[in-house]
């Protein structure tokens, strides 16, 4: 690595702390008391292994927690202590929703509505963990799971959770079991979800907004729901090109000038870091409303500010740049361009 450059330190999922909770609780609840450690294979072969944070046992029930380290990622269940408790059922492995765990309540996410939310791989990591330990003590793998939280449902307020129809907590998560720092995969993946249950919903319309104030304005604007706001952040191109597959009638995208000027300009991905304005451009743009020399200008919004009649060239400009994403689905586009106070300062396309 660069010299000026730290390695990160990686974490692990929900779906992985529950999955070593479920199984330093059979130990527990099959007669060979909690472990100090816990060791169990993550779906790509990895073998971590676990501290508890937490044990209690009961008449028929044990329960472990296991407190989750995100690494360095800015994870907001870093820290949160993830519990399962095992006690006999019927009809092999049942999974409920324990406090601080949410319900789905809405179609379009993989887990059917009513279940709790824990998705398809932890769910496989669990059952996996309980045969395997059920062959180890000689007994039935009927066995059921109540995951749990606490302080979830306060944690899932800072989550997509409320908008994707997910009440009363967190979903349990992870594909891999493990959290890489910084990931853009997991900000897309819910942006797909997101879209996912729109469709789900029957929704005609949604939005992708590069931030909460442009939300706060697009959904006022157009009457949106809450389930119909996209969290696009800066991705763009994630968004469209998910969308080009699983369309939706509509889709306004909406932001401030500076990140609209680089998606105008061919950008998909509007981070500072990973794209800029390109001043050169947007003087070629300006040439018809002003002599000002708007390529020796430092910012979008200076130039929106001293040449008006740019927001709007810019708004349709990306509104072109929207369409050769979406390359000729059937979905109408168009952008919305605010400024800092949240005033609308263009509009293009539908």
């Amino acid at each position: 690595m660069p010299p000026d450059q730290v390695r990160l330190r990686r974490g692990w999922t929900t779906g992985a702390c529950a999955t070593a909770s479920v199984k330093a609780a059979l130990d527990a609840l099959w007669g060979a008391g909690f472990p100090e450690k816990v060791q169990i294979v993550l779906p790509k072969g990895e073998t971590p292994r676990f501290s508890l944070a937490h044990t209690d046992q009961g008449d028929g029930w044990a329960e472990a927690g296991i407190e989750k380290d995100a690494g360095d990622d800015p994870d907001v269940t870093h820290g949160a202590l993830i519990i399962a408790r095992v006690q006999a059922s019927e009809g092999g492995v049942v999974f409920k929703a324990g406090r601080g765990v949410g319900v789905v309540t809405k179609p379009g996410l993989p887990i059917a509505v009513g279940e709790p939310s824990i998705n398809p791989v932890p769910r496989e990591m669990m059952i996996k963990v309980v045969t395997e330990q059920a062959e180890k003590y000689g007994v039935s793998p009927d066995i059921r799971i109540t995951v749990s939280v606490p302080n979830g449902e306060a944690l899932a307020k800072k989550t997509w959770n409320p908008r994707l129809g997910i009440e009363g907590g967190l979903s349990i998560l992870g594909t891999t079991g493990i959290v890489r720092p910084f990931s853009c995969a997991a900000w897309i993946a819910s942006i797909h979800r997101g879209i996912d249950v729109a469709r789900a919903d029957g929704l005609r319309h949604v939005a992708g907004c590069t931030g909460a104030t442009s939300e706060r304005v697009v959904q006022e604007r157009f009457g949106l729901p809450d389930h119909a706001m996209l969290d696009m952040g800066d991705f763009a191109g994630g968004l469209l090109k998910y969308l080009r597959r699983h369309p939706v009638d509509r889709i306004t995208i909406g932001g401030g000038i500076g990140k609209m000027t680089k998606l105008a300009q061919g950008a998909r991905d509007l981070h500072s870091k990973r794209s800029q304005v390109d001043f050169d451009i947007l003087a070629d743009w300006a040439k018809p409303y002003s002599e000002k020399p708007v390529e020796r200008m430092n910012t979008a919004l200076e130039v929106s500010e001293n040449v008006p009649e740019i927001s709007k060239v810019v708004a349709s400009e990306a509104v072109r740049r929207v369409n050769e994403i979406l390359e000729g689905a059937p979905v109408q586009a168009d952008v919305v361009i605010i400024d800092r106070k949240g005033t609308i300062l263009a509009e293009a396309g539908t």
